[in-house]
């Protein structure tokens, strides 16, 4: 049997009963609870990243392709369903789901309230499983087989401000020469919130704005592209820019709302600080708690090296020591956190508001890739500072710890 491991493991089954007992669970103590609050850290931070990059992606798509407009108009150019990308779209492995849309500014006039909007216009190709994280009440709006829908879902902030409910009707003047007005009938309400959408945009029939703006039935203001993979946008990106028509125009969803994003990229630096100094509170309690322990067993260490025990085997010794305690201290902090964040992902024990977070409780996203870095990162870390108390080692002469006793 390896003679330090043995001495160690010897050390730790007598220690039930002496001091160096306690020190040693304030050691897996302070891992465990270090390691959990990293989990729950970087789980709830994916989770709110997530959960706001979804509501971003399933209401606007992860790509869209417009028609160049190199002016300001309110007023979209059309794309045709004819032109070659749409076509040939299922040659594109990279793509999930295309959806046509268009946009037209409007006034919504009530008794009492006048609110300016975006109206959005879909067709039945519209991805509503996807939308439907953001529907509250209601249902969305039915495409019948000929002329078009007057039905709408607003946000849930225009209705509140315009006073409406489920049901209601009320007019809506567009902005165009000549001025017209549709009566759209409220049948859903949805709630994603982000100001950009929920303070401006309402949904209707795509088919309301090509017959205003005297479009033929395959004339749409542009696609909203979503891909199978998110992590390779950019690539889809350039794939599509490279293969659709010259006067068609490609942007990444991320890159116009670029305000929400780069925010959520500052929250990992946050997270990064948080990490350091858990490590830094971590080490530096195994490097007490270990020098601790060094000074209970100098006599024990004056022994071992009288008897020929080298110091590099003594050395062992204490490092097999605490390298066990960081084992207990991983599996106890990952059983905690774990618990934890099933237990919030299940039950939504944790609220928050909405106003402020863009959410009703705290979200966890399950990082497996994160939770083993995490693991690995703190065992290297940890383990590395235990060479500092053993320089203690190196220094005991064996008489004067036998005397020491």
């Amino acid at each position: 049997m390896n003679f330090p491991y043995f001495i160690s493991k010897r050390i730790t089954s007598e220690a039930n009963s002496s001091f160096s007992s306690i020190i040693s669970k304030l050691a897996v103590i302070s891992i465990s609870v270090g390691l959990a609050a990293m989990i729950l850290a970087f789980f709830i931070l994916g989770g709110f990243q997530q959960t706001i990059k979804e509501k971003i992606y399933n209401f606007k798509g992860h790509l869209e392709i417009t028609k160049y407009n190199m002016g300001n108009s309110l007023d979209e150019k059309s794309i045709s369903f004819n032109s070659d990308f749409y076509q040939q779209k299922e040659h594109f492995e990279f793509i999930d789901h295309v959806q046509a849309f268009a946009y037209k500014a409007g006034l919504i006039k009530t008794k009492d309230e006048v609110e300016g909007v975006i109206f959005k216009g879909v067709d039945i190709h519209f991805d509503t499983l996807r939308f439907r994280a953001n529907m509250l009440t209601g249902r969305f709006i039915q495409h019948p087989e000929t002329g078009y829908s007057n039905e709408v879902v607003l946000s849930t902030h225009i209705a509140k401000k315009l006073r409406l409910n489920l049901g209601d009707q009320f007019m809506i003047h567009f902005v165009q020469n000549p001025p017209r007005f549709r009566r759209l009938k409220l049948v859903g309400l949805y709630e994603t919130g982000l100001e950009e959408f929920d303070k401006s945009v309402i949904i209707g029939d795509i088919r309301m704005i090509q017959r205003l703006n005297e479009w033929g039935a395959e004339q749409v203001g542009g696609f909203e592209v979503f891909v199978k993979n998110k992590r390779k946008i950019d690539e889809a990106e350039n794939v599509l820019f490279n293969a659709i028509d010259a006067d068609l125009y490609v942007d990444k969803v991320s890159d116009k709302y670029n305000q929400i994003f780069d925010w959520l990229g500052l929250l990992n630096q946050n997270v990064t600080v948080f990490l350091g100094l858990i490590l830094i509170v971590a080490c530096f309690n195994m490097i007490s708690i270990l020098l601790i322990l060094i000074l209970e067993r100098t006599y024990m260490i004056g022994v071992l090296q009288a008897l020929g025990a080298s110091k590099r085997q003594v050395k062992r010794i204490f490092l097999f020591k605490g390298m066990l305690l960081v084992s207990k201290g991983l599996v106890y902090g990952n059983l905690i956190g774990l618990l934890i964040a099933f237990i919030q992902d299940q039950f939504k024990l944790v609220p928050l508001d909405a106003a402020n977070y863009y959410m009703y409780y705290v979200p966890i996203s399950w990082d497996y890739e994160s939770l083993i870095g995490l693991n690995a990162l703190t065992f290297l870390v940890v383990s590395l500072a235990l060479g500092i108390p053993m320089t203690v080692v190196s220094r005991i002469k064996p008489i004067a710890a036998i005397r020491f006793n």
